[in-house]
Protein backbone atom coordinates (compact mmCIF):
# COMPACT_ATOMS: atom_id res chain seq x y z
CA UNK A 1 0.00 0.00 0.00
CA UNK A 2 0.98 3.42 -0.78
CA UNK A 3 1.97 5.90 1.88
CA UNK A 4 2.55 9.54 1.39
CA UNK A 5 3.80 12.17 4.17
CA UNK A 6 1.60 15.78 3.70
CA UNK A 7 4.03 17.61 1.49
CA UNK A 8 3.93 14.30 -1.46
CA UNK A 9 -0.08 14.12 -0.87
CA UNK A 10 -0.25 18.04 -2.01
CA UNK A 11 2.31 17.28 -4.49
CA UNK A 12 0.06 14.51 -5.83
CA UNK A 13 -3.46 16.72 -5.53
CA UNK A 14 -1.19 19.33 -7.46
CA UNK A 15 -0.47 16.78 -10.22
CA UNK A 16 -4.45 15.20 -10.47
CA UNK A 17 -5.71 18.69 -11.03
CA UNK A 18 -2.60 19.63 -13.56
CA UNK A 19 -2.46 19.43 -17.46
CA UNK A 20 -1.67 16.20 -18.21
CA UNK A 21 -4.59 14.67 -16.13
CA UNK A 22 -7.21 17.16 -16.75
CA UNK A 23 -6.87 16.14 -20.36
CA UNK A 24 -7.92 12.84 -19.69
CA UNK A 25 -10.45 14.24 -17.43
CA UNK A 26 -11.58 16.00 -20.44
CA UNK A 27 -11.46 13.19 -22.38
CA UNK A 28 -14.28 10.75 -20.51
CA UNK A 29 -16.10 13.96 -19.85
CA UNK A 30 -16.31 15.33 -23.93
CA UNK A 31 -16.94 11.38 -24.85
CA UNK A 32 -19.75 11.38 -21.81
CA UNK A 33 -21.76 14.07 -23.54
CA UNK A 34 -23.49 15.43 -20.33
CA UNK A 35 -26.57 16.55 -20.58
CA UNK A 36 -28.79 18.49 -18.10
CA UNK A 37 -31.23 16.43 -16.26
CA UNK A 38 -29.35 13.68 -17.08
CA UNK A 39 -28.33 10.94 -14.29
CA UNK A 40 -24.49 10.03 -14.44
CA UNK A 41 -23.06 7.28 -12.43
CA UNK A 42 -19.12 8.14 -11.64
CA UNK A 43 -17.60 4.74 -11.08
CA UNK A 44 -14.57 4.71 -8.90
CA UNK A 45 -14.90 8.87 -8.36
CA UNK A 46 -12.06 9.29 -6.49
CA UNK A 47 -11.17 12.81 -4.90
CA UNK A 48 -14.60 13.91 -6.98
CA UNK A 49 -13.22 16.19 -9.71
CA UNK A 50 -14.75 14.97 -12.72
CA UNK A 51 -17.58 14.53 -10.24
CA UNK A 52 -18.41 17.77 -9.36
CA UNK A 53 -17.63 18.60 -13.40
CA UNK A 54 -20.31 16.74 -14.54
CA UNK A 55 -22.31 17.99 -11.83
CA UNK A 56 -21.73 21.43 -12.80
CA UNK A 57 -22.60 20.98 -16.65
CA UNK A 58 -25.44 18.82 -15.40
CA UNK A 59 -27.25 21.87 -12.99
CA UNK A 60 -29.87 21.23 -10.53
CA UNK A 61 -32.07 18.96 -12.80
CA UNK A 62 -29.68 16.08 -13.32
CA UNK A 63 -27.94 13.69 -10.42
CA UNK A 64 -24.56 12.28 -9.84
CA UNK A 65 -24.02 9.48 -7.98
CA UNK A 66 -20.34 8.92 -7.09
CA UNK A 67 -18.87 5.37 -6.36
CA UNK A 68 -15.83 4.51 -4.41
CA UNK A 69 -14.79 2.24 -2.42
CA UNK A 70 -12.78 4.42 -0.40
CA UNK A 71 -13.66 6.01 2.66
CA UNK A 72 -10.49 8.58 2.60
CA UNK A 73 -11.96 9.10 -1.57
CA UNK A 74 -15.55 9.19 -0.56
CA UNK A 75 -14.49 11.92 2.07
CA UNK A 76 -12.43 13.90 -0.21
CA UNK A 77 -15.10 13.61 -3.23
CA UNK A 78 -18.58 14.85 -0.89
CA UNK A 79 -15.75 17.96 0.30
CA UNK A 80 -15.66 18.78 -3.06
CA UNK A 81 -19.14 18.40 -3.96
CA UNK A 82 -20.73 19.85 -1.04
CA UNK A 83 -22.39 22.87 -3.23
CA UNK A 84 -24.23 20.17 -5.21
CA UNK A 85 -27.39 18.93 -3.80
CA UNK A 86 -27.75 17.11 -6.61
CA UNK A 87 -24.72 14.90 -6.01
CA UNK A 88 -24.71 11.52 -3.82
CA UNK A 89 -21.16 10.36 -2.94
CA UNK A 90 -21.95 6.39 -1.72
CA UNK A 91 -19.88 3.36 -0.91
CA UNK A 92 -19.56 0.58 -3.70
CA UNK A 93 -17.57 -0.97 -6.16
CA UNK A 94 -18.29 -1.67 -9.64
CA UNK A 95 -18.75 -5.45 -9.40
CA UNK A 96 -21.77 -4.35 -6.82
CA UNK A 97 -22.94 -0.78 -7.91
CA UNK A 98 -25.55 0.81 -5.79
CA UNK A 99 -28.32 1.87 -7.91
CA UNK A 100 -31.37 -0.29 -9.24
CA UNK A 101 -31.42 -2.10 -12.70
CA UNK A 102 -32.11 0.51 -16.03
CA UNK A 103 -32.15 3.14 -13.92
CA UNK A 104 -28.78 5.39 -14.93
CA UNK A 105 -28.76 7.36 -18.44
CA UNK A 106 -25.04 7.51 -18.31
CA UNK A 107 -21.97 6.12 -16.62
CA UNK A 108 -18.16 6.95 -16.77
CA UNK A 109 -15.00 5.44 -15.26
CA UNK A 110 -11.54 6.96 -15.22
CA UNK A 111 -8.67 4.89 -14.41
CA UNK A 112 -10.32 1.89 -12.41
CA UNK A 113 -10.38 -0.91 -14.87
CA UNK A 114 -6.36 -1.64 -14.58
CA UNK A 115 -7.33 -2.73 -10.90
CA UNK A 116 -9.90 -5.29 -11.40
CA UNK A 117 -9.22 -8.92 -11.87
CA UNK A 118 -12.90 -9.46 -13.38
CA UNK A 119 -13.33 -7.13 -15.79
CA UNK A 120 -16.22 -8.89 -17.95
CA UNK A 121 -18.01 -8.69 -14.65
CA UNK A 122 -17.68 -5.19 -14.13
CA UNK A 123 -19.25 -4.15 -17.32
CA UNK A 124 -21.90 -6.49 -17.23
CA UNK A 125 -22.48 -4.41 -13.82
CA UNK A 126 -22.57 -1.57 -15.50
CA UNK A 127 -24.95 -3.07 -18.30
CA UNK A 128 -27.48 -3.59 -15.63
CA UNK A 129 -28.02 -0.26 -14.22
CA UNK A 130 -27.78 1.80 -17.55
CA UNK A 131 -31.13 3.05 -19.34
CA UNK A 132 -31.39 1.19 -23.31
CA UNK A 133 -29.27 3.57 -24.83
CA UNK A 134 -27.55 4.39 -22.11
CA UNK A 135 -23.64 5.58 -22.81
CA UNK A 136 -20.68 4.17 -21.10
CA UNK A 137 -17.40 5.87 -21.24
CA UNK A 138 -13.98 4.02 -19.93
CA UNK A 139 -10.46 5.80 -19.39
CA UNK A 140 -7.96 3.81 -19.35
CA UNK A 141 -3.99 3.93 -20.00
CA UNK A 142 -2.62 0.96 -21.76
CA UNK A 143 0.84 0.25 -20.57
CA UNK A 144 2.35 -0.97 -23.18
CA UNK A 145 2.57 2.44 -24.83
CA UNK A 146 4.90 3.54 -22.18
CA UNK A 147 8.05 5.22 -23.44
CA UNK A 148 10.65 6.22 -20.60
CA UNK A 149 14.45 6.99 -21.54
CA UNK A 150 17.13 5.97 -18.98
CA UNK A 151 20.95 5.73 -19.35
CA UNK A 152 20.19 2.09 -17.38
CA UNK A 153 17.50 0.63 -19.41
CA UNK A 154 17.76 -2.32 -17.06
CA UNK A 155 17.05 -0.72 -14.16
CA UNK A 156 14.30 1.16 -15.78
CA UNK A 157 12.74 -2.25 -16.88
CA UNK A 158 12.73 -3.52 -13.20
CA UNK A 159 11.10 -0.28 -12.46
CA UNK A 160 7.98 -0.80 -14.67
CA UNK A 161 8.15 -4.41 -13.74
CA UNK A 162 7.62 -3.80 -10.00
CA UNK A 163 5.02 -1.36 -10.73
CA UNK A 164 3.19 -3.70 -12.55
CA UNK A 165 2.69 -5.18 -9.43
CA UNK A 166 -0.02 -2.31 -8.00
CA UNK A 167 -2.66 -3.08 -11.12
CA UNK A 168 -4.01 -6.02 -12.32
CA UNK A 169 -4.24 -5.91 -15.79
CA UNK A 170 -1.76 -3.58 -17.89
CA UNK A 171 -3.23 -3.26 -21.41
CA UNK A 172 -7.17 -2.18 -20.78
CA UNK A 173 -8.12 -0.41 -24.05
CA UNK A 174 -6.75 -3.62 -25.80
CA UNK A 175 -9.85 -6.00 -24.40
CA UNK A 176 -12.22 -3.38 -23.77
CA UNK A 177 -13.97 -4.14 -27.30
CA UNK A 178 -14.47 -7.58 -27.71
CA UNK A 179 -16.02 -7.82 -24.12
CA UNK A 180 -18.62 -4.87 -24.51
CA UNK A 181 -19.88 -6.53 -27.70
CA UNK A 182 -20.07 -9.78 -25.95
CA UNK A 183 -21.77 -7.47 -23.64
CA UNK A 184 -24.30 -5.87 -25.45
CA UNK A 185 -22.65 -2.55 -26.25
CA UNK A 186 -22.24 -0.87 -29.37
CA UNK A 187 -18.39 0.51 -29.18
CA UNK A 188 -18.58 3.94 -30.67
CA UNK A 189 -15.05 5.25 -30.83
CA UNK A 190 -11.85 4.70 -28.90
CA UNK A 191 -9.94 8.26 -28.76
CA UNK A 192 -6.27 8.28 -27.63
CA UNK A 193 -4.94 10.75 -25.61
CA UNK A 194 -1.04 11.00 -25.62
CA UNK A 195 1.13 12.69 -23.27
CA UNK A 196 4.89 13.10 -24.14
CA UNK A 197 6.84 15.22 -22.06
CA UNK A 198 10.40 16.61 -22.86
CA UNK A 199 10.79 18.59 -19.11
CA UNK A 200 9.68 17.07 -15.88
CA UNK A 201 6.40 19.69 -14.84
CA UNK A 202 5.86 19.66 -10.49
CA UNK A 203 1.75 18.66 -12.22
CA UNK A 204 2.79 16.43 -14.78
CA UNK A 205 2.01 12.74 -14.90
CA UNK A 206 5.67 11.88 -15.22
CA UNK A 207 6.61 13.67 -11.83
CA UNK A 208 3.85 12.23 -10.42
CA UNK A 209 4.31 8.99 -11.22
CA UNK A 210 8.22 9.24 -10.18
CA UNK A 211 6.78 9.75 -6.61
CA UNK A 212 4.45 6.61 -6.31
CA UNK A 213 6.94 4.32 -8.43
CA UNK A 214 9.68 5.09 -6.11
CA UNK A 215 7.23 4.72 -3.12
CA UNK A 216 5.57 1.69 -4.47
CA UNK A 217 8.61 -0.07 -5.39
CA UNK A 218 10.88 0.19 -2.07
CA UNK A 219 7.92 -0.38 0.43
CA UNK A 220 6.64 -3.25 -1.41
CA UNK A 221 10.45 -4.75 -1.40
CA UNK A 222 9.80 -5.15 -5.29
CA UNK A 223 13.52 -2.66 -5.64
CA UNK A 224 15.94 -2.31 -2.57
CA UNK A 225 15.15 1.55 -1.41
CA UNK A 226 18.64 2.60 -2.77
CA UNK A 227 17.93 1.73 -6.68
CA UNK A 228 14.57 3.06 -6.30
CA UNK A 229 16.02 6.43 -5.23
CA UNK A 230 18.68 6.08 -8.39
CA UNK A 231 16.20 5.69 -10.55
CA UNK A 232 13.97 8.76 -9.27
CA UNK A 233 17.43 10.62 -9.06
CA UNK A 234 18.26 9.97 -12.71
CA UNK A 235 14.97 10.81 -13.53
CA UNK A 236 15.03 14.39 -11.88
CA UNK A 237 19.31 14.87 -12.97
CA UNK A 238 18.09 14.12 -16.96
CA UNK A 239 15.51 16.83 -16.58
CA UNK A 240 18.01 18.84 -15.19
CA UNK A 241 20.75 18.71 -18.81
CA UNK A 242 17.99 18.63 -20.76
CA UNK A 243 17.81 14.72 -21.41
CA UNK A 244 14.34 14.20 -19.79
CA UNK A 245 12.02 11.93 -22.05
CA UNK A 246 8.20 10.18 -21.15
CA UNK A 247 5.46 9.09 -23.42
CA UNK A 248 2.09 7.09 -22.37
CA UNK A 249 -1.00 7.21 -24.03
CA UNK A 250 -4.66 6.86 -22.12
CA UNK A 251 -7.07 5.52 -24.20
CA UNK A 252 -10.93 6.71 -23.96
CA UNK A 253 -13.62 3.94 -24.85
CA UNK A 254 -17.30 5.03 -25.82
CA UNK A 255 -19.88 3.33 -25.86
CA UNK A 256 -23.81 2.88 -26.26
CA UNK A 257 -26.36 -0.35 -24.64
CA UNK A 258 -28.00 -1.78 -27.27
Amino acid sequence: MLKFDAKTARLLDSAYQGADITRRRQGSFDALQPAPGEIIMDVGCGNGLLTAELARALGSSGRVIGVDPSDDMRKSAIERCKDFDWVEIVEGSVSQLPAGPESVDKAVSVQVFEYLSDIPGAIKEIHRVLKPGGRLVIGDIHFDSLVWFSNAPDRMARMIAAWDHHFVERSVPALLQPILKQTGFAVEAIHPITICDHQLRPDGLANMMIILMENFAASNGHMSPEEAREWATEQRTLAAEGAFFFSITHFVVSANKM
